[in-house]
């Protein structure tokens, strides 16, 4: 399953109903918290996110609407008696915040603590870019793998099939079968999580071909001027990313309480410098899918059903 759970979507201060931030990213067998801000232990509760489902939490910066909702998530996972290492990643500018909420949590877990200084990788199909904002601040990205989509009609014409399908997918060659010759370049699914910045060349970077973006949209776009006073993203702002990035679906969010319950002015804001891309102005504790795959090349778009494979061999 990969979907994402909002947990919070506040900026600066919460509102009645809408906790300071929280994200957490079901994908696969891993778990990611993004931005754990006051109150996200009850609102794990909640939606029904368990904190053994946690393995990885990612800070984009320590301001506290980001930070603060650590120890009690780490307190929780303690209590829980967690058995798996948890991964927390975060600028390294940030160590000393980091350090004193993770001492005002309770011990009792496997805590892997990784700040991160420059763009680049930090584990295993997930990176980060730097932003623009009042302090050290980084997005992440999430990327699986590029596949393979194989072809039955190519499988057929080339006589294979059973157990030879997959003795081809996990070799690369059967006989004088090539993997290409019966089939067709599959791009990975791609998420991407970028908060507190203005427009910057790593936001870019991580909107590119996202299928799921969450991207902060803190202000109307009436309101320019105290966007780029505290270094924010306007609505319209958060949708031209996505538009320039070919993000399929958008996920506005850290909003300014000073627009009450109702965002849709954001949600309209972005859909004009969107257009072909799904705009959603989320909410506290919604659900929301990752998209399925792309379709794989135009060639492979025959009237014939094509098999999809992940990247480790299975359908």
């Amino acid at each position: 399953m990969r979907e994402l759970v909002v947990l919070g979507t506040a900026s600066q201060v919460p509102t009645r109903t809408r906790n300071h931030n929280g994200y957490f990213l079901r994908w696969d067998g891993e778990g990611l918290l993004f931005d754990p801000g006051e109150g996200t232990q009850r609102q794990m509760i909640h939606a029904g996110v368990a904190a053994g489902h946690i393995t990885r939490i990612c800070l984009t910066h320590v301001h506290g609407d980001h930070c603060y909702g650590l120890p009690g998530v780490l307190s929780r996972m303690a209590l829980d008696g967690v058995p798996h290492p948890v991964h927390l990643h975060y600028p390294a500018s940030g160590d000393p915040v980091v350090q004193a909420l993770v001492a005002v949590g309770s011990p009792g877990i496997d805590l892997r603590l990784h700040p991160h200084s420059g763009a680049g990788p930090v584990a295993d199909c997930l990176e980060v870019q730097p932003l623009r904002h009042r302090i050290e601040t980084y997005g992440y990205q999430l990327r699986e793998p590029d596949g393979r989509t194989l072809l039955p009609e190519r499988l057929r014409a080339a006589g294979i099939g059973g157990p030879d399908v997959g003795r081809l997918q996990r070799d690369g060659v059967l006989g004088a079968v090539r993997l290409e010759d019966v089939s067709v370049p599959r791009p990975g699914q791609r998420f991407a999580f970028i908060m507190d910045t203005v427009p910057c060349p790593g936001a870019e970077d991580l909107a590119d071909g996202a299928d799921l973006l969450v991207t902060e949209s803190t202000f109307s776009d009436d309101d320019d001027a105290l966007a780029r006073q505290y270094l924010h993203l306007t609505a319209g702002q958060a949708g031209e990313l996505a538009a320039s990035g070919r993000a399929r679906t958008l996920v506005l969010t850290h909003f300014s309480a000073r627009y009450g319950d109702d965002v849709s002015v954001l949600e309209q804001q972005a859909q004009a410098r969107a257009p072909g891309v799904t705009v959603i102005a989320a909410n506290d504790l919604d659900r929301i899918p990752v998209p399925r795959r792309r379709q794989p090349a135009a060639e492979a778009a025959a009237p014939t059903t094509a098999i999809g494979l992940n990247h480790d061999g299975s359908s």
